[in-house]
């Protein structure tokens, strides 16, 4: 139990420092920046717990992504501010980065060592892994938007 409490706090810190860089390069007001810090941490905080209950990584990352989507509606409204400016920044430091930087370190070996089995399996399975995770965080992002708007008059 105090494993999974550690591990916690450091994806909330080192998350939140993530989400923090992210939405400073993308010119947040400085008023937001703690917001998206909090967001950031919330998320891959969620994630790792659910990773760490038996949940897959892409499940995980739906999860969060929906929970910083869901807390991304409410901020707007709160501080009359864009919903990506939340958003955007905090589900960042949720891409899966491991998996795409093995998917093309696979595909240079491939190219430059030839083909093998093992290689290619190793290939796909990471870029299997890297695509459904990136689509969980898109689908996530966008869940609670269109739940919540479902019935506001398009014009």
């Amino acid at each position: 139990m105090t494993e999974l409490l550690l591990a916690l706090v450091e994806d909330a810190v080192f998350s939140a420092i993530a989400a923090v860089g992210f939405a400073m390069a993308f010119n947040v007001p400085p008023k937001i920046l703690p917001l998206c810090a909090l967001a950031g941490a919330i998320a891959h905080s969620l994630r790792t717990a659910l990773i760490f209950m038996g949940w897959g990584i892409e499940w995980s990352s739906l999860v969060a992504a929906s929970l910083v989507g869901l807390i991304g509606v409410y901020w707007s409204r709160k501080y009359i501010v864009p919903r990506p400016v939340f958003a955007i920044a905090s589900v960042i430091p949720l891409f899966p980065g491991t998996y795409a930087f093995k998917t093309f370190i696979g595909l240079f070996s491939i190219h430059k060592l030839g083909y093998s089995i093992e290689m290619m399996s190793m290939v796909v399975e990471n870029g299997l892994s890297t695509l459904f995770i990136l689509m969980a965080l898109c689908f996530g992002l966008a869940l609670p938007s269109i739940v919540i708007y479902r019935f506001r008059p398009i014009v």
